[in-house]
């Protein structure tokens, strides 16, 4: 027999206060926006310092957390949202998924775990599903193809657009990189 899956609705909470704390800055600013369309208030922070620190002024609902953050682990911000407000729903992102860190971060007190690129509704899915049940798998996940696509891209951004070094770090020749950052996204 199927677990019924219930999600509460962002209007069943009073705070509706959200922080990103992502140090991928075009991410954070769509995911942000996207957020803010759905009714969530956001914060954004883009490293565990700044993280920190606007949890302990606003004392956040909800949280996106990234795992690896330009100046630490987003753990500790998770351990800060955890200190401020206990009933906060926090869900950790991360480029790395790996069974050790999706252990710690459930520990610590996020409801889920999301690799990325996830998308709002993903996001939201996690926020709002019963603590009780695990969140639906997404309606339409990315193909395998458009997950190595982003995958790239990303890198590709990370080292300032520069195609030599890219290609260094992917383990691959320049120009079939050159060739793949050519051609549009796939479905």
């Amino acid at each position: 027999m199927k677990e019924q899956l219930v999600v509460k609705k962002l209007s069943d909470y009073v705070n509706k206060s959200l922080i990103i704390v992502d140090d991928d800055n075009p991410f954070r600013e769509r995911l942000a926006k996207a957020m803010e369309k759905k009714g969530f208030q956001v914060l954004q922070a883009e490293n565990v310092e700044k993280g920190i620190e606007s949890v302990k002024l606003n004392k956040p609902a909800f949280a996106v957390v990234d795992l690896r953050l330009g100046d630490g682990n987003g753990l500790e911000v998770v351990k800060e949202i955890q200190l401020s407000n206990p009933d906060s729903r926090i869900v950790m992102l991360t480029g790395y998924g790996n069974i050790p860190t999706a252990v710690a971060a459930i520990k610590e007190g996020a409801i889920d775990y999301l690799a990325k690129p996830a998308d709002a509704d993903d996001v939201e899915k996690a926020l709002l599903a019963n603590s009780s049940t695990k969140a639906a798998p997404p309606e339409n996940p990315m193909s395998a193809d458009r997950v190595k696509w982003e995958h790239i891209h990303r890198v590709f951004e990370l080292c300032d657009r520069n195609v030599s070094e890219t290609a260094r770090r992917l383990k691959m020749h320049r120009r079939t990189l050159q060739r793949i950052l050519s051609k549009r996204s796939p479905k």
